[in-house]
């Protein structure tokens, strides 16, 4: 991917279909929601999803982009995302519970950190915290801020406070997430200087992937 290309992750998919229009519409990760969620699927649906894009792909050869699959687990063990991994295919594994640094130590799969900062927090305490997963001997492969909602693990649409986004962009290579849509995902890139964007609620209609805002996000992004 080029230095200018914005990372665009597409997540809380749950059918085939959505994934190959989130495919075709030059999405970099599709997400997976494993976690106990309106949106969880299991394992079992990942892997048959893979298979759909794989035979989409050999018959209808798109972009060429092929995009990594991603596992969001919440606080669960290194044992646990190895099964996971095994039964799902998935290529990474996205961390957005209350994991420390430390479970990096034991995964034999990249991983995806995502972090909630509250209100009020410092730019300089939001940097501790990320450095502590993109500094270490088994760093994350991204580190993903999303919006913060007192007790909830992301997927609620809240938005993250963008100015201390902004300040950890500067130094460090992050995901956007939370509060994302196709209106305002171009805003978000021009104000934050991101390395990627994340969105699962605001491409929804009634709680349902809606394929245009799929393609609208994307676009969206890509134009800022």
């Amino acid at each position: 991917m080029s230095a200018d290309r914005v990372f665009v992750k597409i997540c809380g998919l749950r059918d085939a279909g959505s994934a190959q229009v989130a495919v075709d519409s030059g999405a970099d990760a599709l997400g997976f929601i494993l976690a106990e969620s309106r949106r969880q699927v299991t394992p079992d649906s990942i892997r048959e999803i893979r298979r759909s894009l794989a035979s989409c792909a050999r018959d209808m050869p798109q972009s060429g982009i092929d995009p990594d699959l991603v596992g969001v687990v919440v606080n669960v063990g290194p044992d646990e995302i190895s099964r996971i991994v095994s039964e799902s295919g998935v290529d990474l594994i996205q961390l957005s519970g209350d994991e420390s640094p430390e479970i990096l130590d034991d995964l034999d799969v990249p991983a995806i950190k995502a972090l909630r900062f509250p209100v009020g927090l410092s730019v300089d305490d939001a940097l501790r915290e990320v450095s502590a997963w993109l500094d270490g001997p088994h760093p994350a492969r991204h580190v993903l801020v999303e919006g913060h909602t007192h007790g909830l693990y992301g997927g609620t649409g809240a938005r993250a406070d963008w100015s201390i986004v902004a300040g950890v962009a500067e130094r460090y290579p992050v995901i956007l997430a939370g509060g994302l849509d196709p209106e305002n995902v171009s805003e978000a890139v021009a104000a934050v200087g991101p390395f990627g964007v994340d969105v699962s609620s605001g491409i929804e209609t009634d709680g349902a992937k809606d394929h245009e805002k799929i393609r609208n996000f994307v676009r969206a992004a890509r134009r800022a």
